[in-house]
């Protein structure tokens, strides 16, 4: 991890600018990258590690600053103070901390070979029609919708399939309009590679996919493993390192909070009319720090009930971690 130092001189007076400049407000989010989970309807974040913690941390690094200050500044920079609240059962998993730490050290070697890293995930699917979404927005008249959210009264639905680079910080999504499977989950990040990955990191021949255990890109899915060798690996080449977030610990995945919450800021109190509205307000997502997003309609039919063909899941190259190996594993591409 590198954390860029204002100036020279006398230290003292370097350690007075940090504390005048956007700097140091950089210099805490490098620290606290991947320390950091979000709400990804409202926006809200948070972070696992403490203002009088990130103070030494930074004090490791020769910036004098108190733990007031950092907690000021993680106020600035939305982040959030919780509350106890009795809503975990008590059969989390015994593994969570560890598992943790095998995906940042992932993300960290990476990171420093300038290797892509990307998150994916679903966000929630949404009707199309006049139906009430989330949120307010200023305006001199309420928007009047459906009383009710019937499918039988919208048009289709979207199902936007995410990928975030997290070094690049870019997104796509790729709505699909059928159902949210492990194809279409894999079909999504093979044409994000061949689209926008591989123009971006030319010479790139590893890939990090971060995701959650559960869903149509879960851990335990052998079609999601057979469409990542297909269309991933083996037509691309590439050998794909995939890291599962634990279960219950899914806003810790870069991209609800650094993509889906901005997302759902820009277009809330927005009925979702048609599809080009919904690929519109996709497209015109941005922040302050740099995110834009791509989006793409996949028209493709992707039913539901499909198992894993027997000769494929045979022919899979994949080499499971030494630790936590059913969420942690290599594919490699067919020699």
């Amino acid at each position: 991890m590198s954390i860029p130092r204002p100036g020279s001189g006398n230290p003292a007076a370097g350690a007075s600018l940090w504390k005048k400049t956007p700097e140091l407000t950089h210099a805490i989010r490098i620290l606290i990258d991947n320390d950091t989970a979000g709400d990804p309807m409202s926006g809200v974040k948070w972070a696992r590690k403490t203002p009088a913690k990130i103070a030494a941390l930074l004090r490791q690094h020769g910036i004098e600053v108190s733990a007031n200050t950092v907690a000021r500044l993680l106020r600035q920079m939305d982040y959030s103070l919780r509350a106890n609240r009795k809503s975990i059962a008590s059969n989390s998993s015994p593994d969570r901390d560890r598992r943790f730490r095998i995906i940042n050290g992932l993300r960290a070697r990476f990171r420093r070979e300038r290797q892509p890293i990307i998150s994916v995930d679903t966000k929630k699917r949404e009707l199309i029609g006049n139906f009430k979404n989330d949120g307010v927005k200023w305006g001199r008249t309420p928007v009047d919708v459906l009383d009710h959210d019937f499918r039988s009264d919208s048009s289709g639905v979207a199902i936007p399939y995410g990928v975030y680079d997290v070094l690049a910080n870019r997104g796509a999504i790729f709505i699909g309009v059928t159902h949210d499977t492990p194809s279409f989950a894999a079909h999504s990040i093979a044409q994000w590679w061949r689209l926008v990955g591989s123009p971006r990191y030319p010479g790139a021949r590893k890939i990090l996919i971060l995701a959650d255990t559960g869903g149509s890109n879960g851990s335990r899915s052998k079609v999601w493993k057979t469409e990542i060798q297909t269309r991933l690996a083996n037509q691309f080449q590439l050998q794909v390192t995939i890291a599962h977030y634990p279960t219950g610990a899914s806003k810790w995945n870069p991209i609800e909070h650094r993509l889906f919450s901005e997302i759902s800021k820009n277009w809330a109190a927005e009925p979702l009319t048609s599809y080009r509205k919904i690929l519109g307000f996709i497209r015109s997502t941005v922040t302050a720090a740099g995110l834009s997003v791509s989006a793409f309609l996949n028209r493709r039919s992707y039913p539901t009930g499909v198992s894993a063909d027997p000769d494929a899941v045979r022919q899979l190259r994949i080499k499971r971690g030494r630790v936590l190996p059913k969420w942690n594993y290599t594919i490699s591409p067919a020699l």
